[in-house]
């Protein structure tokens, strides 16, 4: 079976518009998390937003057309762009792109056609000319590590030489709608893990990650991957954690390692009741509880299509620069097993990361 390895990463947030300036602020403990005060028909609500004259900003350095694009098209453009131009298009190179909810705010203007997330890829995929017919991950949380595991794959099984996998999601009144509706929104900064949480924040991002099984000059090697559904709810996740427990599970033995050999866990860490507590119960079972682990949503909050492959994208980083990364906004431990959040900038060897 071949080897797939990461060789670039890019993203786009409220705290840069690339990968350096992401990975600094982080290190400065800086959020994107901020008071909207009004947005749409809700008021007062914390989430992370890039602001749009940025966004156009940095969309004019690689295109004048700009009318022609719509905000989620911008993004992802501004961040495939630097990559595509140091590592090229093959004849039968992939674009694998993730996203819940693509260009939503198109329903605003009754404009049907551009909310069908095949035309969101279409467009990218023409913009860049790939050869290949776009593949889309919509999967809910799930879709940036499932983009990176479905390309994984594919390349196994030689359809493909090599593969973008992008990310992109944006703050929107229809999502903000939904989260709301669960009652899942905290009315301040969140707090995974925290004794303290009261929901989650919403944020959007860009991210991109290209993969090859050309080991020259990469990142890290995808050793392993697994999604297992726990058939529990829509919307919310098994009380013992079955499809994460048996989701690493999987990958673990298809990577030939043991849970003792994992050095640092990013966790998904959404900052909700149900979320923390099953992750921590998943955790334990498998006997990872002392092993480092964080969350990133108190930087950025939840990127719903985007959060696992922008948190895969600085997971990276962390491993190549030996650092682990501080859970923001965790003070005391708020669920009902233990697990070794990280609340300090700590230097550490990181071999294997899940």
């Amino acid at each position: 079976m071949k080897k797939v390895f990461i060789k670039q990463t890019n993203c786009i947030t409220p705290l840069g518009f690339d990968l350096v300036s992401n990975w600094n602020a982080i290190q400065n403990l800086e959020t994107g998390i901020s008071l909207q005060k009004q947005f749409g028909a809700f008021t007062n609500i914390y989430a992370s937003c890039i602001n749009n004259s940025e966004i156009l900003e940095n969309f004019q350095r690689i295109e004048k057309n700009t009318a022609d694009f719509s905000r989620s098209e911008k993004l992802l453009i501004s961040v495939l762009k630097p990559v595509i131009d140091l590592n090229g298009i093959e004849s039968n190179t992939a674009l694998v792109l993730s996203t819940t909810k693509g260009n939503i705010t198109s329903l605003e203007n009754n404009d049907l056609e551009k909310a069908y997330l095949h035309n969101l890829a279409n467009k990218v995929a023409a913009y860049f000319n790939f050869k290949t017919e776009p593949i889309i991950i919509s999967n809910a949380c799930v879709s940036g590590v499932m983009a990176l595991s479905v390309a994984k794959r594919m390349m196994q099984m030689q359809v493909y030489s090599n593969a973008y996998v992008v990310a992109v999601d944006e703050v929107s009144e229809f999502v903000v709608s939904g989260f709301n509706s669960f009652q899942a929104m905290s009315n301040e900064p969140c707090k995974p893990y925290d004794a303290d949480r009261k929901g989650v924040n919403l944020g959007e991002a860009a991210a991109v990650a290209f993969l090859t099984t050309n080991n020259e000059n990469t990142l890290v090697e995808i050793i392993g991957d697994a999604n297992i559904n726990d058939a529990n709810h829509i919307s919310g996740p098994s009380r013992t954690g079955e499809g994460l427990f048996l989701s690493i599970q999987s990958a673990l033995s298809e990577a030939k390692i043991s849970e003792n050999e994992i050095d640092a866990i990013s966790l998904h860490g959404t900052a909700t009741l149900y979320n923390d507590e099953m992750e921590a119960i998943a955790l334990n079972r498998l006997k990872m509880q002392n092993i480092p682990a964080q969350s990133m949503k108190g930087y950025f909050g939840h990127t719903l299509g985007t959060s696992g492959l922008l948190e895969t994208v600085l997971l990276i980083e962390s491993m190549l620069r030996s650092k682990l990364i501080v859970s923001k906004g965790y003070d005391k431990l708020g669920v009902t097993q233990p697990i070794l959040i990280t609340q300090e900038v700590e230097d550490k060897n990181i071999k294997y990361a899940l």
